[in-house]
């Protein structure tokens, strides 16, 4: 209550609106100096990815292939169906005393010549004693690695997928001039490892564990109990574990037993990948147990509902030189691995003469379809 004679004390409208403009004022200047306390850190990051093509290249990798369900995608999110083929000689010229690490050229030249097909990936079989540079092999070790690595790249800048495939090992001193019924606990964890740190930048490179298990239990191949072999194996749970140990996220593809031919047992043993980027393995050949489409429904449908399923090779027969002149068996396979969104790729993407049964596509370099394998399978890759 007012006192008599007592005068209201009342700030002027004038030093409020002062005192509002300096708090405002302030306010300003305060954000200013947060902003440019910010921009003065980061700046010199952002100007390090600017001119780091490679810090770029990583952040894009993050993007690349994977799975999702049953279903193969790209870093946008789209589905991936494989079509290629592929380019042995790196796994034995290097073993066999040639002194050549690949069978052909490797330039730009072939590597177009294989684009003039429709095709959006190539398979390279690794030696693992050439990798390693360990039995004698030679070229090896780092030339070997480098040769490879520059391969990949040029695919890579020709936007074509690779798969690198462990194709041929041994344990021990015994050297790497053929492929084994597993991969070797000697040598095949050091590989993968090694493959896993050089291009877990890259998740556009695909990872298939080991060529053709076979004459193994499913145990043996999950997680190497009751192994009837002469040698201490690499499971896959193992090498799914080595590989991601690198910090490698690649899509790995994991073949099933009989050469990769059997994936009955593939869901049931199926490894454990924390980020479930894995994929089944497929071969399938005439000379295979299951090479009908009343087995095909059976065994290899059932694991395309859960996981995608990539063909990494097939092709008619590899039996005696004999084939099917009439390729009636690979345009069944092709239509219904087509009918199931699924990928393949053919073997194999070399000039190894004119006998039908070692399923050469080419007769050279330059692309020109062998007949029939060849012939056939370039007119199929026009549809897509």
């Amino acid at each position: 209550m007012q006192k008599p004679g007592q005068k209201i004390k009342r700030k002027s409208k004038v030093t409020n609106d002062i005192s509002k403009d300096t708090r405002g004022f302030y306010f300003a200047i305060g954000c200013c100096l947060i902003i440019f306390a910010i921009l003065l850190f980061a700046l010199p990051h952002l100007l390090k990815n600017l001119e780091n093509p490679n810090t770029i290249r990583e952040q894009q990798a993050a993007l690349g292939l994977h799975v999702n369900g049953n279903k193969l995608l790209n870093g946008k999110g789209q589905e991936v169906i494989l079509h290629g083929v592929d380019r042995s000689g790196t796994e034995y010229q290097c073993i066999k005393g040639t002194n050549k690490i690949f069978d052909g050229p490797s330039d730009q030249a072939s590597i177009q010549a294989m684009k003039s097909w429709k095709i959006n990936v190539v398979r390279i079989p690794l030696n693992e004693d050439c990798w390693l540079g360990i039995n004698e092999a030679s070229p090896s070790g780092q030339i070997y690695q480098q040769a490879i690595s520059n391969y990949v790249k040029l695919l890579d800048q020709n936007h074509l997928y690779v798969i690198l495939d462990l194709h041929w090992n041994a344990p021990g001193t015994t050297k790497a001039t053929g492929q084994q019924v597993m991969a070797d606990a000697d040598h095949s964890f050091t590989f993968w490892t090694s493959v896993g740190n050089t291009f877990k930048g890259n998740q556009n490179i695909i990872f298939d564990l080991y060529n053709e298990p076979h004459d193994i239990s499913w145990s043996c191949w999950q997680v190497g109990m009751n192994c009837n072999t002469p040698f201490t194996v690499a499971n896959i749970q193992d090498l799914v574990n080595t590989v991601r140990g690198t910090g490698a996220n690649n899509v790995l593809m994991i073949g099933g037993l009989e050469y990769a031919n059997d994936l009955s047992g593939w869901i049931a043993n199926r490894p454990t990948d924390g980020i479930n980027n894995i994929v089944a393995s497929w071969h399938m050949y005439g000379k295979n147990r299951c090479a009908t489409k009343e087995c095909w429904d059976k065994t290899i449908a059932p694991v395309m509902a859960q996981v995608p399923v990539i063909a990494g090779e097939f092709g008619e027969s590899t039996d005696g030189g004999v084939c099917d002149k009439n390729t009636n068996l690979s345009n069944s396979f092709m239509n219904w691995m087509d009918q199931h969104h699924s990928g393949y790729l053919a073997w194999t993407w070399d000039t190894w003469g004119t006998d039908c049964g070692n399923l050469s596509l080419i007769t050279d370099y330059k692309g020109t379809p062998k007949s029939p394998n060849g012939t056939n399978y370039q007119n199929h890759l026009e549809q897509f």
